[in-house]
């Protein structure tokens, strides 16, 4: 899997699909499906690659399968996800209760986060075209760049 980064506007079309871009959809090794949460913390949704999934099951097949915490917590995550296959052309619909829990009505910002891509409300996030530096050198220093 490659690294998502970028930020792309897209339009929700008529039937409320979002499409993929095609570089971002190449990064993911081309995936049938991909997996939808809600952010823990901010009103954006997250798209997390299957492979990044895949990866977290292995570390939930190595835990108690009856494990009372663990049930609840994994019931809670699958209650707020969707698993979305994309058509053919790269396009995902997400049900319309994720869509208004981040306030996605008809233009979405897709922010690629390196292992992940964020959807976000377009007027949520600072204009396209502004850098903003106190923001992308801590960003760098908690990443370890």
């Amino acid at each position: 899997m490659g690294f998502l980064i970028g930020r792309h506007t897209h339009s929700l079309d008529p039937k409320k699909r979002v499409t993929i871009p095609s570089e971002w959809r190449e990064m993911l090794g081309n995936p049938k499906y991909v997996f939808v949460l809600p952010d823990q913390k901010q009103r954006c949704l997250n798209i997390i690659p299957q492979e990044e999934m895949e990866a977290r099951l292995q570390s939930l097949r190595q835990q108690a399968l009856f494990d009372p915490r663990l049930t609840v917590a994994l019931r809670t995550i699958g209650a707020n996800s969707e698993q979305l296959p994309l058509d053919v052309a790269g396009r995902i619909r997400i049900s319309d209760r994720l869509l208004k829990f981040a306030g996605l009505t008809s233009s979405i910002a897709m922010v690629g986060a390196v292992r992940k891509i964020e959807l976000w409300a377009p007027e949520a996030l600072p204009p396209e075209d502004e850098i903003d530096q106190n923001a992308l050198a801590d960003a760098m220093a908690v990443a370890g760049f």
